[in-house]
């Protein structure tokens, strides 16, 4: 878990680095695919090709789930994160488990009431955050495309278990980030993105080459396996450990600058998902509640 901790908190800061010269959705969709390819390349050389063939439904249903997580969490992040500082973003993707919390009543699974109050407590802290006149210098219509994006992780991550996916958690991966990088270039270039090499400062390259190599094969892998394998009170506990991380890393290397608002909103928030995690009964599966990272 201290992969995922760190890493996916310090993702936000090398998502604001890379889309200062390149196209936000083209730019994660070559890295998504890139990495995608690269962990192709690693499993039919140490288990051969057809340990990549998978059924139409294994195959449609990882592609689901990878252009919901990564097309719609991580497209909407990467866009709006041109004009939102990282820290705000982290913590509005905080709210992830709330989401999940709610989408647990289509399967008429009740939470407690200690998770309702965490649900509750936690949108009292993006309505802090969110409001007008925060200080946070975060535009409300790129805020809530964050918020929309985390809604849209949020019904992946509760979909994934539900659906027929392939058993290897890498086969799993790398089909969901080739069928959600795919869809982000794809969107990207329809919206007009064009990638010039040319424009591209090395600042930006770095980050990405991170985003690819740490953010996504390490990451992501970690994330997909954990998804299915930890207890819920172990993989929970980084959804309010990545804000901190990456509001640190926010102030500490890209300037940015906390607001009284962003530090009441972002606790308010913490603490309500802090509230949703402790609520849950002890034992449940970490399948019932899935958490956002980048």
């Amino acid at each position: 878990m201290s992969l995922v901790y760190v890493i996916w908190g310090s993702t936000y800061l090398a998502i604001a680095i890379t889309v200062e010269s390149a196209p936000p959705m083209v730019s994660m969709g070559l890295r998504f695919l890139t990495a995608a390819l690269l962990v192709a390349g690693y499993l039919a050389v140490r288990r051969g090709p057809r340990v990549l063939s998978v059924s139409r439904r294994e195959l449609a249903s990882s592609a689901l789930v990878g252009v919901l997580l990564l097309f719609g969490g991580m497209g909407g992040l990467a866009y709006a994160e041109r004009h939102v500082d990282t820290g705000v973003a982290a913590l509005i993707v905080a709210g992830v488990p709330m989401w999940v919390v709610l989408l647990r009543l289509t399967v008429r699974d009740r939470p407690r009431p200690v998770t309702w109050l965490g649900v509750g407590v936690g949108l009292v802290g993006l309505a802090v955050l969110l409001r007008p006149g925060s200080g946070t210098d975060s535009p409300l219509g790129w805020s809530l495309l964050i918020m929309l994006g985390s809604a849209a992780w949020a019904v992946g991550s509760f979909l994934q278990p539900r659906l027929v996916t392939p058993s290897d958690p890498l086969v799993l991966t790398c089909y969901e980030m080739c069928a959600g990088g795919l869809a982000l270039v794809l969107v990207g270039l329809a919206i007009g993105e064009r990638l010039d090499l040319g424009t591209l400062t090395t600042s930006s390259w770095l980050a990405w080459a991170y985003l690819v190599l740490i953010g996504s094969l390490v990451g992501y892998v970690a994330y997909v396996w954990v998804l299915g394998n930890a207890p819920l009170s172990l993989v929970s506990t980084y959804a309010y450990v990545n804000p901190v991380v990456a509001v640190a890393l926010g102030v500490l290397l890209h300037g940015e600058r906390v607001t009284a608002a962003m530090a009441l909103g972002g606790a308010i928030v913490v603490l309500g998902v802090v509230l949703v995690v402790t609520g849950e009964r002890p034992g449940r599966a970490v399948r019932s509640l899935p958490d956002a990272a980048t």
